[in-house]
């Protein structure tokens, strides 16, 4: 265009409402509330050590598409009919990509390749588009590498649909594993350089509320798995204890992530000189296993509905392993966010308790019932703990 200048599709940083989650940003999320859905019921329909590393590659895939996203819409405007419109197509590709999820091993894998390469390409075009018109010269170096980098493992994805049986679940663990490293590597590319994380001005405001609310959405999955199962079942003593055991569970981790810990990380993240790298550590990577947890979590607890009296060892597997995933994500989460030497010793406490009660719990000596009651009580404990402990008042210095 000539005697203007086009309107750019980048966010207006320091304005009162710069850093709001726009509506289309939340319509977005709803694709994913079906995938953490698809997820929980394809880890408990193959519920095993080759359909949980198998879950897990997808769950890694899933939030590896929304966290990308989220780190772009903290640049773009959503307000914007462009910025929305490629909202839309994503949403678009997002359900491709989340229906395929229970056969994405089967029938179903150039469906979920080819939805989730052409969201990671797709969306980097888009952006380094949205940069190049704003001129925005560091924004476009780094998209420019970024899209070296997805292009090469989504011809990956691809190249995996094409495979059967375990050849698929190497090449997209490959795949996977390009786009994991590609971060820490500051998406170096032979004669485009490298990023620098202060050059990821992202928005601590916005980034941490849309983490927040992927959170809400994997725990809003866990009440609806959890309720769902429940109606389902003759409502004796057995199942409501279970019940009960289970929504007490989700208020824990609730808890446990939004009483203090979310806000703290938040003003921290606001605070930093260097934002890009709390948002590439703690926001990007660790919540990957806080969201697991809430999975495996759900996962459990239809597990301890259904079979209260006893479950097998993959099922008790999965009773310990929501929490103490969960306990890992938070206490790194919380210790990389604040100014502490060590993790909270609470959640260290809970790890120490569910890692002290597997042997007796592989044994068989516990019902699922009782056991999925045990780690309950942990998770309340430690929220309990780490409440108290924060509320107590500072000790005067010495004089």
């Amino acid at each position: 265009m000539t005697g203007q200048t086009r309107k750019s599709l980048l966010r207006a940083r320091g304005g009162h409402d710069s850093s709001r989650v726009g509506m289309v940003e939340l319509f977005f999320d709803l694709v994913f509330v079906f995938a953490v859905t698809q997820l929980s019921h394809t880890l408990l329909a193959h519920l095993d050590v080759g359909g949980a590393l198998r879950t897990a590659l997808l769950f890694v895939g899933v939030w590896w598409v929304w966290i990308y996203t989220s780190w772009i819409t903290n640049w773009l405007d959503p307000e914007r009919l462009p910025v929305r419109l490629m909202l839309f197509g994503l949403m678009l590709a997002g359900l491709l990509l989340s229906s395929s999820i229970p056969k994405a091993f089967g029938a179903h894998g150039y469906a979920f390749a080819g939805a989730y390469a052409a969201m990671q390409v797709g969306r980097t075009l888009f952006m380094l588009w949205a940069a190049t018109r704003a001129g925005d010269a560091n924004l476009r170096r780094n998209f420019q590498r970024i899209l070296v980098w997805f292009a090469l493992s989504g011809a990956l994805w691809i190249a995996g649909a094409s495979a059967e049986g375990d050849m698929r679940s190497a090449w997209w663990a490959l795949a996977l594993a390009i786009e994991l490293v590609a971060p820490s590597l500051y998406f170096w590319v032979p004669g485009l350089g490298r990023s620098r994380t202060t050059d990821w001005n992202v928005d601590g405001h916005h980034l941490s509320e849309r983490c927040a609310l992927f959170i809400i959405i994997a725990l809003g999955e866990s009440l609806l798995v959890t309720g769902a199962t429940f109606a389902e079942r003759a409502w004796n003593a057995a199942t409501v204890a279970a019940f009960a055991a289970a929504f007490v569970g989700s208020v824990a981790m609730w808890w446990m992530y939004f009483d203090t810990g979310a806000d703290r990380a938040a003003q921290r993240f606001v605070r930093s000189d260097d934002p890009g790298r709390i948002a590439r550590l703690a926001y990007t990577y660790l919540h990957l296993p806080i969201v697991a947890g809430i999975i495996v979590c759900a996962v459990a607890d239809e597990i301890v509905l259904v079979h209260p009296g006893h479950a097998e060892n993959a099922g008790i597997a999965a009773i310990l392993g929501g929490p103490a995933l969960y306990l890992i994500g938070n206490a790194l989460f919380k210790w990389v966010t604040n100014d502490r030497r060590t993790p909270p010793l609470s959640h260290m406490a809970g790890l120490l308790l569910l890692f002290a009660s597997m042997p007796f719990a592989f044994a068989h000596l516990f019902s699922a019932l009782a056991l999925g009651i045990a780690t309950t009580a942990i998770l309340v404990l430690v929220a309990a703990w780490e409440t108290v402990a924060l509320r107590r008042p500072a000790k005067p210095a010495l004089s």
